[in-house]
């Protein structure tokens, strides 16, 4: 029986988000669940487990089918390839037991934010909710759109102007408890599993309740060294099972057991600030960031003041983090949409280390609390661990196959001894016992014992490697692993960059390079502010810390920072770095430049830039760093020197890391608030300053590990957020691409006016490219890769760009270009995801090895 939805009966839970599900609603039957207590007891049990194994049978035997509204059982479903079920009970939050303001019969809010789904969700006049609660997240029945919402987050539809105004005061004391009885606590709390349980769990998978039906057969049968040998086995498998499952619920409760105790100051409307334990914070509540080192026990966006925070424990990169208040601009968009920055730099994420924090003018730097529990980074990356996605790769499909086929011989093994055994007039109870005995020795027992312990073995000699696996299930693919995708920067080339020279350019031509190390410093100029002032770069513990990039750059001004706060000059807010000219530096007309703002960097944009203001000036200046396209992009056209590209060709040709710098002075006045300026805005019409170029090595151990993959014939390929042409001699000189391969350029331009998309091929050492028409394209590509896709003698290299035109309006080619395709340049975090799935629809195993946050899907 397959579950059908009708009006009322079913809606979706996270429309449109990964863990997407279908929510059914039935109501519990009298009649139903007498007719199957007998039947549990009828069948000694069977139908009991036969429930336990197949939920959704369990809900339609004892439940009638109903609209949401009056269910008080429902049933999930997966809407991916998976289709799994899962049962819930609806349960009930009662407010009147609170001593609420508002009365069940008033029309009056419960809460003061009127868009809140808390608001729509409460039953006057009783004050009661429905709710269930799926993966450690609530959700509360909305009856004004009939729909399950999530609760334990603020609505992301707040503009920026409401989180400033109807939260920058704080909630009152009635909404704090309000919302503490509907969110549940801020905690991320993580249950030791019982050994009872763990066994019992363990047990009853299909696969052992086979068994022991299959030993115990065999048993009466006589086969007792054979049976015994499997028992033992079988034994040793669970018990390793159970005790590696308990060690890993006992480390991740003891590792996330401190979120729940952090001391914190909470602003209230009527009571002032005083402090709290972290697990009363509620969405929407304010709490002061007083400068200590902490970890943040909640997701907060930042409303005043700026800090810095270490989000190793999200990212992987050790690289301090500088967050920004949160703009109080008017835009009716959405907080997280109002401008094209990633909203995530003004977000503090749960788990993250408070390392440092800078206060305004108006006071300690405040945040406002967005998300708790299980809804936060932290505890999205917990349920990852405690809901592990199910794997549905080839091998496990093929398992499948291969025990279907052997229950196929099985019976028809079956059919032919009960024909033979009843034609020799053998008693019955013989008939019946070989039959089985021929069944169960068709699928082997051993079975599940066998690959438990492999897999409990390999998690062990992985662990001794201090390689951890969170999802033991997944151990068996890594050894189908047939294509490794490899980030460049810091995972095949050294995490320090090494700085090689700059190309000022001047009157739109390039000038002579200075290079480095030399023995006449940086002259003062553009070019100097640029590197000294645009980065993001912090003092901790008296030494300078952020993007090796970054510190390579200025180190190379042989500038210093000055972030003591006494420093200030008068020149900028409690919150402004300032930077000096060292004594090693050359001389400077200025005493040093504060650095008022920072729009940061992302993968997404490609670039950075800062509004600073040099020391005893009006004038304000906006520097720019980033992809050499990106920027020039945002110069005046006559500023940029017309052999750009070829410049730029050269350098990324033979594997530099090559950065473009641009300047603009701003048109503000002399108290302007830099700190609400639309990126938009800022970030146009500068002026191209000119190229740093930095040289970025090889790892040592770079080329033994692909010699070592190839021999293995583990394909490598490249995904990397750098220059193309970087990337293509990094690709070079590491073996991916081997010398006499060829390399093309594949170029996809997007649809412009009445001209349709077009792809245009164009080997590396060619300087001229054939354009094709789309039509063309197609004919000629696909017999091109038929004819040559045996030699496999070249290898085709594109950017994140002209990737997402071809997923757009050549999809049906992108298998053919993939099957050759080693270097992908210039590609976003979502386009490294995409192009993982789009290798593993051609029943590649991929691995993906990378160092960052980028590289994560």
């Amino acid at each position: 029986m397959e579950e059908k939805p009708w009006k009322d009966h079913c809606v979706l839970l996270n429309k449109d988000e990964e863990n997407e599900l279908q929510v059914f609603g039935y109501k519990t039957q009298g009649c139903r669940k007498a007719l199957c207590i007998a039947g549990y007891i009828l069948s000694c049990g069977a139908l009991l487990l036969l429930f336990y194994w197949k939920p959704e049978w369990d809900v339609w035997a004892n439940c009638i089918r109903c609209s949401l509204e009056e269910a008080d059982i429902v049933l999930l479903r997966t809407t991916d390839e998976f289709q799994r079920y899962t049962r819930k009970k609806v349960t009930w939050i009662d407010l009147s037991t609170l001593a609420l303001p508002v009365s069940g019969n008033s029309d009056g809010p419960l809460v003061a934010d009127k868009d809140s789904v808390i608001n729509r969700a409460v039953m006057k006049p009783q004050l009661k909710m429905r709710c269930i609660q799926v993966q450690k997240i609530r959700y509360i029945w909305d009856f004004s759109v009939k729909e399950f919402k999530k609760v334990g987050s603020l609505e992301d539809s707040n503009t920026c102007h409401n989180i400033h105004h109807k939260f920058g005061a704080g909630l009152t004391r009635e909404e704090q408890k309000i919302r503490q009885l509907v969110c549940g606590p801020n905690a991320i709390d993580v249950e030791i599993r019982p050994i009872w349980k763990l066994l019992f769990k363990e047990i009853l998978n299909p696969f052992y309740v086979f068994q022991a039906f299959t030993l115990t057969l065999w048993l009466s049968q006589g086969y007792t060294e054979y049976s015994v040998a499997i028992i033992i086995l079988s034994i040793i498998s669970v018990g390793l099972t159970v005790y590696d499952l308990r060690q890993q619920s006992t480390k991740l409760h003891d590792l996330v057991e401190e979120h729940n105790k952090v001391q914190v100051t909470v602003c209230t409307k009527s009571e002032g600030c005083k402090e709290l334990e972290s697990c009363y914070l509620v969405p929407g509540d304010v709490f002061l960031l007083d400068g200590r080192k902490h970890s943040l026990p909640c997701d907060a966006v930042l409303i005043d003041g700026s800090c810095i925070v270490n989000e190793g424990m999200l990212t992987g990169e050790s690289t301090p983090v500088t967050k920004t208040p949160l703009p109080l601009a008017e835009s009716p968009m959405p907080w997280k949409t109002h401008s094209m920055e990633d909203y995530r730099r003004h977000v503090l994420f749960c788990g993250t280390e408070v390392i440092q924090t800078k206060p305004t003018a108006r006071g300690p730097a405040r945040a406002v609390v967005l998300q708790t529990g299980f809804n936060t980074a932290k505890g999205d990356l917990v349920r990852c661990i405690l809901y592990p996605k199910p794997v549905n790769v080839k091998l496990y499909r093929d398992a499948f196959k291969f025990i279907v086929g052997l229950s196929v011989i099985g019976v028809f093994g079956l059919i032919y001894t009960v024909c033979v055994f009843v034609s020799h007039k053998k008693p019955v109870a013989d008939v019946v016992a070989m039959a089985l005995l021929l069944l169960t020795a068709a699928v082997p027992p051993a079975i599940p014992a066998a690959l438990t312990t492999g897999t409990v073995y390999a998690q062990r000699r992985l662990k001794k490697k201090k390689i951890f696996c969170i999802s033991p299930q997944r151990i068996n693919i890594c050894g189908q692993i047939n294509l490794v995708c490899f980030d460049k920067t810091g995972t095949l080339t050294e995490d320090g960059l090494d700085l090689w020279g700059i190309i000022p350019s001047e009157g739109s031509r390039f000038q002579t390079m200075h290079k480095f190390p030399s023995s006449t410093p940086l002259p003062w100029g553009p070019v100097c502010g640029a590197m000294a002032s645009c980065h993001s770069l912090v003092v901790l513990d008296k030494k300078i810390q952020g993007d090796p990039l970054d510190l390579k750059m200025f180190e190379g001004t042989h500038w210093e920072i000055d972030d003591s706060s006494t420093a200030q000059d008068g020149a900028g807010a409690l919150d402004t770095c300032i930077v000096r000219p060292g004594p090693k530096a050359s001389s400077a007309p200025v005493e040093g430049i504060a650095i008022l703002h920072q729009f940061p960097f992302s993968s997404g944009l490609q670039r950075m830039s800062v509004v600073s203001q040099k020391i005893g000036e009006e004038q304000y200046d906006l520097y720019m760093k980033g992809a050499p396209e990106i920027v020039s992009s945002f110069c005046k056209q006559e500023t940029v020197p017309a052999n750009f590209l070829k410049e730029l060709k050269m350098y990324t040709s033979q594997g530099f890391r090559v950065i473009a710098l641009a300047h603009k002075v701003l048109n503000l006045g002399k108290d302007a608030d830099v700190n609400n300026l639309e990126r938009e805005e800022a970030e146009s019409g500068l002026a191209f300053l000119g190229l740093l170029v930095m040289e970025n090595r090889l790892k040592q151990e770079t080329k033994p590990v692909l010699r070592e993959l190839a021999a293995a014939r583990i394909r490598s390929v490249m995904v990397t957020g750098d220059n193309l042409q970087t990337a293509v001699t990094v690709a070079r000189n590491a073996g991916m691409i081997h010398t006499g391969s060829k390399v093309i350029f594949v170029e996809a331009n997007e649809p412009e006016g009445s001209a349709p998309a077009s792809i245009a091929w164009q080997l590396a050492e060619d300087s001229k490219a054939s354009t094709a028409a789309p039509c063309e394209v197609c004919a000629n590509t696909e017999e091109k890769i038929t004819l040559e896709g045996e030699t496999c003698n070249y290898h085709f290299a594109m950017n994140g760009k002209s990737y997402q035109v071809i997923i757009k309006h050549f999809y049906n080619l992108l298998p053919k270009i993939l099957v050759n395709a080693t270097v992908f340049a210039r590609m976003s975090p979502g386009q490294k995801s995409s192009l993982v799935e789009e290798f593993q629809k051609l029943n590649y195993y991929v691995g993906m090895c990378g160092d960052g946050a980028n590289d994560c899907g």
